[in-house]
């Protein structure tokens, strides 16, 4: 007969745990809060958000999955242990992403923000409507959740730019790379989309001289910001001084330098920032937990895992 299957350690402190308990409960039986400290029956974490050191000490320990798409909070512990780190990739995930961004470009086109305050005037006004083809989006990071955005938005008829840190090829997609690249990339984008992982070279990147050589005489009248990324990737005082002074025109943000954003922040009441709460792509238990059932229960079988973390790169 053979062993049962090791047990899954959940440390989610954002997300509903109780949710991730109750789903992935129902393929293996789930640890809240370990019993002793160095448990042998655990045989892989899933984690988001989670205390430092609460991972190590686990001689048994296989994997760690992460809830989320991006995975500096785990490699932010001094403790994590030297196991494998696998990213998630689901179907759903990277459709609410490839939603998000195609929405907030299209409200941003289509002079969603103006239509807004005329509502609220009672104001019948049709101001011009630029052509998406005339619009260029640069997309900050091509990785998976990246390419994915570049392609809906080529569907939907935009001009499509992509930045990256290493070379990449993309059909359709005008691609630069390198800081030596980022100058011309930047200065061809009217809608700035930033995707990138978090890591000790992004911390900060968009920042009011990132947002100075943005495009400012495109057929939006200005540029435009969506940080759909992560929020420490951002300075929010900078990003308030570029809407305040000109540099930007609109920003669409969903991740902020703290959150949840602090109620006396100025993002929330300026108007023209349009805030989400972190829920672009959200982290869906129903979706993802049987995913990461599935790799455990193949891993078991001997099968190589997928999408696994470099350490070294942070994503």
């Amino acid at each position: 007969m053979a062993p049962p299957p090791g047990r899954v350690l959940l440390a989610v402190d954002r997300y509903d745990p109780d949710r991730w308990a109750r789903i992935i409960g129902a393929g293996r039986e789930v640890v809240r809060e370990r019993t002793w400290p160095e448990d042998p029956s655990i045989r892989y974490a899933v984690a988001w958000s989670q205390r430092p050191g609460s991972l190590s000490g686990l001689p048994n320990l296989k994997a760690i999955f992460s809830v989320g798409a991006g995975v500096d909070h785990l490699l932010a512990d001094p403790a994590l242990p030297d196991v494998p780190i696998v990213r998630v990739v689901d179907p759903d995930l990277t459709r609410y992403m490839v939603e998000y961004v195609c929405w907030r470009v299209l409200d941003h086109q289509r002079q969603g923000r103006l239509y807004r305050a005329q509502q609220a005037q009672r104001v019948w006004h049709e101001p011009p409507q630029p052509l998406a083809r005339d619009v260029h989006v640069g997309i900050m990071g091509l990785g998976h959740l990246g390419r994915a955005a570049a392609r809906g938005l080529l569907s939907l008829g935009f001009r499509v730019n992509g930045w990256s840190r290493r070379a990449q090829a993309i059909d359709g997609v005008a691609c630069f790379h390198g800081r030596e690249g980022l100058p011309a990339f930047l200065s061809a984008t009217d809608v700035l989309v930033v995707l990138l992982p978090y890591t000790p070279d992004t911390h900060g990147i968009v920042d009011h001289g990132l947002l100075a050589r943005l495009r400012r005489d495109g057929p939006l009248g200005g540029a435009v910001l969506v940080n759909a990324g992560r929020g420490r990737l951002q300075k929010d005082a900078d990003i308030l001084r570029a809407l305040d002074d000109g540099t930007l025109k609109e920003a669409s943000l969903d991740v902020f330098e703290r959150e949840p954003l602090p109620a006396d922040s100025p993002l929330w009441s300026h108007p023209r920032v349009f805030v989400t709460p972190h829920a672009a792509a959200p982290s869906d238990p129903n979706q993802l937990a049987p995913v990461m059932l599935a790799q455990m229960a193949a891993h078991d079988r001997g099968e190589p895992l997928v999408n696994l973390v470099d350490r070294v790169a942070g994503y």
